[in-house]
């Protein structure tokens, strides 16, 4: 189903990202985002995003071009804005200690060292200018409002994220032309970044029309949206679009691993839950063996993305050996809802499903 043939809505957030559905695909980091995925979205009418997060900026660049070469509608790459904690040798011993006994089962020899690079964030930027994307999203933070001019200046546009209607406020300040308000019911990390009254976890419902009422830029609502009742919904709570990650996870073009998208597939909305064990950072998924065995330690994980780097080898690991039990499993509060098809069809059927309801 081509863009043109449901060209039903338009509104500011639409035109200023060229887009004839208004259903974006979050920019899900770790692999899930391929080219194909992108494209297929986009070329739908909707907005595909490369989840560039933790890419190597080659890697970013080849991706990016492989996209163009497949779609020549709008579509977006989503940064995370850096973090650099301190690396407190006690902690590190400490988790090692209580993930020692996973790597001895996965048969892991080597203790990762990690690393948090500074040149990252800097090189993923001059990527995105390089190759003009037409669309940049950012996580974990906002940029700086140089970088915003600098990517505004070379025609690209701009989104912020957001969990609260106060982070919101700073997104519009520091100059994005768009907003994402993720709802506490969202799978994978949290984006929170003002820490200031805990890690809030304030749900889509009341959210999405709260941040609408406060910011004069466009709202896009998200967390636990997988259909067209869940966009419909979101525009008339005042989003101007939704985007969706858990519904595209389990897309036929989806880069997740099988046992991903098969663990989401048989899931309900209990069987997840909030954790930080796997990364440092808050972050919503499938309950599994790793989650119940590490989830005690809760508070004493060393902070992201330092704990990320201590677990990547045991997910890796997991993943060859098709352990799903020890996998990074992200899922939204909305399982039920998720279908495996091909993404441009779950774009039409939620344009049409929409445009019935509206």
């Amino acid at each position: 189903m081509e863009g043109a043939d449901v060209m039903w809505i338009s509104n500011k957030l639409m035109k200023l990202l060229q887009m004839d559905v208004p259903v974006i695909q979050a920019g899900m980091a770790g692999g899930i985002t391929t080219p194909e995925l992108i494209a297929a979205v986009s070329n739908a009418g909707g907005l595909g995003n490369l989840g560039a997060g933790y890419m190597k900026a080659e890697d970013m660049k080849d991706s990016i071009q492989k996209v163009k070469q497949m779609t020549k509608r709008s579509f977006g790459v989503n940064v995370f804005i850096p973090e650099y904690p301190e690396i407190i040798e006690e902690e590190l011993q400490r988790a090692n200690a209580w993930l020692e006994p996973l790597r001895k089962e996965l048969k892991i020899k080597e203790v990762p060292k990690p690393k948090i690079s500074t040149a990252l964030y800097a090189q993923q930027i001059d990527v995105l200018l390089e190759q003009l994307v037409p669309v940049c999203s950012f996580t974990f933070g906002v940029p700086s409002k140089e970088v915003v001019h600098e990517l505004k200046k070379s025609g690209i546009r701009v989104i912020g994220t957001a969990t609260t209607v106060e982070e919101a406020v700073v997104n519009e300040d520091r100059g994005v032309e768009a907003v994402v308000v993720q709802g506490s019911e969202a799978g994978g990390h949290r984006g929170t970044f003002l820490k200031s009254g805990g890690q809030p976890m304030i749900g889509s419902m009341s959210l999405v029309p709260q941040a609408a009422d406060e910011v004069d830029i466009p709202v896009i609502a998200a967390g636990g949206i997988m259909d067209g009742r869940g966009v419909a919904a979101a525009l008339t709570l005042g989003a101007e679009a939704a985007q969706l990650g858990t519904a595209f996870v389990t897309a036929e073009e989806s880069g997740a691993f099988p046992e991903h998208k098969e663990a989401i597939l048989q899931a309900n909305e209990q069987d997840v839950e909030i954790t930080s064990a796997f990364s440092g950072k808050p972050a919503r998924g499938i309950r599994n063996s790793f989650i119940e065995k590490m989830n005690i330690h809760e508070t004493d994980w060393p902070a992201y993305p330092i704990q990320n780097s201590l677990t990547k080898d045991i997910r890796k690991e997991a993943a060859v050996q098709h352990r799903a039990e020890y996998m990074s499993l992200w899922s939204g509060q909305s399982p039920r809802l998720s279908t495996s098809k091909a993404a441009g069809d779950l774009v039409a059927g939620i344009a049409k499903e929409v445009m019935k309801l509206r």
